[in-house]
């Protein structure tokens, strides 16, 4: 087994920490708020599926911060996850990009006595906006799909990305926070800062979601990654969950496409699962009938792995750079 280092001592609570250190999601929520927390922290210089497996039941890790990534492979591999003992794990939390419904409901049935959840932050809001306060001493039910409440001393508002008008609960918009805790701005850069941080002291944050009845956050996609066809809003998000749902889909990512007639269309690049051999037709089926018109997938792309940063998010920018150059298929 790897080498491994173990921070603090507590028979009440592990966390196993497998994202890099420089990240702030793992920075600051899980080495710096275990540590406040009186936690032990078991850290892993890398995730690898079975040592992570056999740490967690060597040591009855009872909290488990997770990104999508590591999600979408405790999902992937059933066979060999249910070989293990995870029942000590009580509370699992997703961050650093959307989790779709759909994986969420899949992977909590790994975890039996675990309460699972979302939370959602960014490196300039300090960095957690709303999260299902996985730290609390009797953690309670987070609707799937929600990433939890506006965290304490601050304030959240919804608004319209074209007008800056504030909207009413279960309008999706873009998302602002202001208090204490967002940053002054960016270092030498006071066109940056003014782009992001308004006279009122509100953050933009340029991701888009809503609010629903029950205060809780529900993300949707990024305002700058939405994919415009004939005018109608895309979120690559939506069909990414949506296309992780088929059992010879591995991994998703969807991008706009330039398209002369619509502006825009969704493309999709999908790694297949274990010997599977799904055609592009059969996708392309798949999401049709499960979405309007003008979210249907226009062009599948096989490859290898779907290109991420450390912190599971998806880079975009270089599956765009791959059409650019005339993606083989």
């Amino acid at each position: 087994m790897e080498r491994i280092l173990i921070y603090g001592s507590t028979k009440r609570m592990w966390l196993i920490c497998v994202l890099p250190l420089f990240h702030i999601y793992s920075l600051n929520s899980i080495l710096l708020c275990g540590l406040r927390a009186g936690a032990a922290i078991l850290i892993m210089q890398k995730f690898d599926i079975v040592p992570f497996l056999q740490l967690i039941e060597k040591y009855k890790v009872t909290i488990g911060p997770f990104v999508p990534p590591i999600v979408l492979t405790i999902a992937n591999n059933e066979e060999l996850v249910d070989k293990y003992d995870l029942s000590s794990i009580r509370t699992v939390m997703s961050g650093a990009a959307p989790l779709g419904k759909e994986l969420e409901d899949t992977v909590r049935m790994k975890f039996p006595n675990a309460k699972l959840g979302q939370g959602y932050g960014m490196t300039e809001a300090g960095p957690v906006l709303a999260m299902c306060l996985a730290f609390a001493k009797e953690p309670f039910d987070i609707k799937s799909g929600a990433c939890g409440t506006v965290v304490r001393n601050a304030e959240m508002k919804i608004i319209d990305p074209e007008t800056g008008a504030s909207l009413p609960k279960n309008q999706r918009g873009e998302i602002c926070i202001r208090g204490d805790q967002i940053m002054k701005g960016y270092l030498n850069d006071p066109e940056a800062t003014k782009s992001t941080i308004d006279s009122e002291g509100w953050l933009h944050t340029g991701d888009i979601g809503y609010i629903d009845d029950d205060d809780e956050l529900t993300i949707v996609d990024r305002l700058k990654e939405l994919i415009k066809y004939k005018g109608f809003q895309v979120a690559p998000a939506e069909l990414e969950a949506l296309l992780l749902t088929h059992p010879d889909i591995f991994d998703a990512a969807v991008v706009p496409m330039k398209d002369e007639a619509a502006g825009e269309v969704p493309v999709a690049f999908v790694v297949k699962s274990a010997g599977s051999s799904i055609t592009e037709d059969d996708i392309k089926k798949f999401v049709h009938k499960q979405v309007v018109f003008y979210k249907r997938i226009n062009r599948v792309f096989f490859i290898d792995a779907i290109p991420k940063s450390p912190s599971g998010k998806i880079l975009r920018k270089d599956l765009r750079a791959m059409l650019a150059a005339g993606v083989p298929n």
